[in-house]
């Protein structure tokens, strides 16, 4: 059943399921995003989660156009008191389309304030509940591609303090801009570092971090969960599906038509070597234990102690039924031991 639990130390109470939205712009149109989003509220969903390089694949073109369909969708519906809104602010990339002036986006003052007030208006709304950092301004592994980290000393382009962002973060949370602030695709490091300034009142608390979680990659038990107990800084797991290659429609280099990675060929974080053995292990067990292939991933995802909420995301208003009936599904012991078992063979072949 749907849970509404904490978010962090907010006060806010968010959906064990949240709804993503990176598909809306271009594999689903205005109209379709409005009804996934009306489906969602009316089954009990009050969390929405967008970025401002949404939708995905990031392009210039279509930059921005996910919170500008959440925007229509909140000003037609009147719907903003009844959601619970997050968005994100993009680090350091050479997406330089993100920012006016051409330049490289940053974590600073200047990028950030660009960001949210371009977030705002798109969204039609004077604040977001929860804004969060997309990915670090540091040198770190992302989406499923190892980074090398600076050695110390090193003639690297400077980062961005960490103090610094906060201090910007805290601007906005004072002008009421921004509720509440979370990290996304970061790692325990950067966490205790965001935690530890502002223990030291430099700026707001970190509520939430959002990175991937799912069968094929439980990297985030490693270092990252024993925060949920211990700060109650919770996770908000994306690509519960890993990006539908759980499904198993992906296996053996099948493209169906219309999928993800047919059409945008994004999809390598799941193609490692050994994803397609554990794939074929894990569908095995949905059918020894009378599960769909994805009732058994989306069940794992939002069941975990330490998960906040479940990101889940759809293109078509069948796929999110589907992964909403899953809200019903209840992992039993004896299920939980074999995805362990599973585990240990297999571990985490899409990091």
């Amino acid at each position: 059943m749907l849970e509404y639990r904490p978010l962090g130390d907010s006060g806010l109470a968010v959906s064990s399921i949240c709804l993503g939205t990176m598909t809306f712009g271009q594999q689903n149109t205005e109209a379709e995003g409005h009804a996934q989003l009306d489906l969602a509220l009316d089954h009990g969903i009050n969390f929405i989660d967008t970025a401002e390089i949404y939708s995905i694949p990031p392009r210039p073109e279509t930059q921005g156009s996910t919170e500008r369909i959440i925007g229509t969708w909140l000003k037609a519906r009147g719907s903003r008191d009844k959601v619970i809104l997050a968005t994100k602010v993009a680090g350091r990339s050479t997406q330089n389309w993100l920012r006016a002036d051409g330049a490289n986006p940053r974590l600073d003052a200047r990028n950030i304030q660009e960001a949210i007030e371009g977030s705002l208006r798109r969204l039609q709304t004077d604040y977001v509940d929860l804004y969060q950092l997309h990915w670090p301004d540091r040198a770190v592994p992302l989406f499923g591609n190892p980074a090398s980290v600076p050695a110390r000393g090193s003639n690297e382009s400077p980062e961005v303090p960490i103090e610094d962002t906060l201090g910007a973060l805290a601007d906005l949370v004072t002008a009421g801009k921004v509720r509440h602030i979370g990290l996304s695709n970061e790692t325990a490091w950067g966490l205790q570092r965001f935690l530890a300034a502002a223990g030291k009142g430099i700026g707001p608390r970190v509520v939430s971090v959002q990175n991937a979680y799912n069968l094929l990659n439980r990297t985030y038990e490693e270092a990252l969960a024993e925060f949920a107990a211990r700060d109650g800084v919770g996770l908000l797991a994306y690509s519960p599906l890993a990006q539908g290659y759980l499904t198993g429609k992906y296996l053996g280099g099948a493209r169906p038509a219309g999928a993800r990675s047919t059409l945008f060929n994004r999809g390598q974080r799941y193609e490692k070597p050994g994803t397609d053995a554990a794939i074929t292990a894990y569908l095995a067990l949905a059918a020894e234990v009378g599960l769909s292939p994805v009732a058994l991933a989306q069940a794992w995802v939002t069941s975990r102690p330490f998960v906040t909420s479940n990101i889940i995301g759809a293109t078509s208003i069948a796929q999110l039924q589907e992964t909403l009936a899953t809200l019903s599904v209840t992992l039993t012991p004896e299920i939980e031991a074999k995805v362990n078992a599973i585990f240990q063979l297999h571990g985490n072949p899409a990091p």
